[in-house]
């Protein structure tokens, strides 16, 4: 793997953050672009050791565009200067929730994992459901040495407990969440390193894990919105 290409492109559309630039540029993307599905193969293979249920993906299934909606954003630069795949059991789906990979110079890539999206009022309500019924186990993934070491819970969250929820609840700080998600930042230096790099990644995955199973158990029964 020569990760440099994908560092190198990145930082540069960052810079010249254009459609002609973009455009002027295809070569270098395919290139940089080419390095990413095969950073994300590897991963795959790597994550499946300990996760089983992500393999048999093609990696160009579980990429997204760098082509940026702008529509309601006060930023309107055209592309989004980082490669990006979800690796779950079913794709690039939110949910189940999976492995989120994002490579972006700079000391901004990060490997993540958890439910990002806040968006879905089911998904939410299962969430903190399963976490009051199973507050211990909750407590019991979150304080592991391991994982406190890697991450803290982030996410969009409410003032206060919604209604029909015990506020005295031992977990009452994340029944408040709306998404419940986790980020291990990774360096320049480590992306370099590409095969000590998936090693690395492998082993933040695999302490993830148990995140994302609770996460995946309480969404059991989620269907994603048809799209209209």
């Amino acid at each position: 793997m020569n990760t440099k290409i994908m560092l190198e492109y990145l930082a540069d559309l960052e810079k010249n953050n254009t459609k002609e630039w973009y455009n002027g540029h295809k070569e270098e993307y395919r290139a940089a672009n080419e390095e990413f599905l095969q950073l994300t193969g590897e991963l795959i293979c790597e994550i499946g050791k300990a996760d089983p249920s992500v393999l048999g993906h093609e990696p160009k299934d579980l990429t997204f565009k760098l082509v940026r909606d702008t529509r309601f954003s006060k930023d309107k630069s055209p592309y989004n200067p980082c490669f990006r795949a979800h690796i779950s059991s079913r794709g690039k789906l939110p949910v189940p929730v999976g492995y989120f990979l994002v490579i972006r110079p700079g000391g901004r890539s990060f490997l993540g994992g958890g439910l990002f999206a806040d968006m879905f009022k089911d998904a939410t309500a299962m969430v903190r459901d399963h976490i009051s019924a199973h507050g211990e186990e909750w407590e019991n993934i979150i304080s592991d040495p391991q994982f406190k070491e890697l991450f803290e819970v982030k996410g969009n969250a409410l003032k206060n407990v919604p209604a029909g929820y015990d506020k005295e609840h031992p977990q009452a700080e994340y029944l408040k969440y709306k998404s419940w998600y986790l980020e291990a930042y990774i360096a320049d230096e480590d992306i370099l390193d590409g095969e000590g790099f998936i090693r690395k990644a492998g082993e933040i995955c695999a302490v993830m894990k148990p995140f994302n199973d609770f996460l995946n158990r309480a969404l059991a029964d989620f269907k994603m919105p048809e799209r209209p």
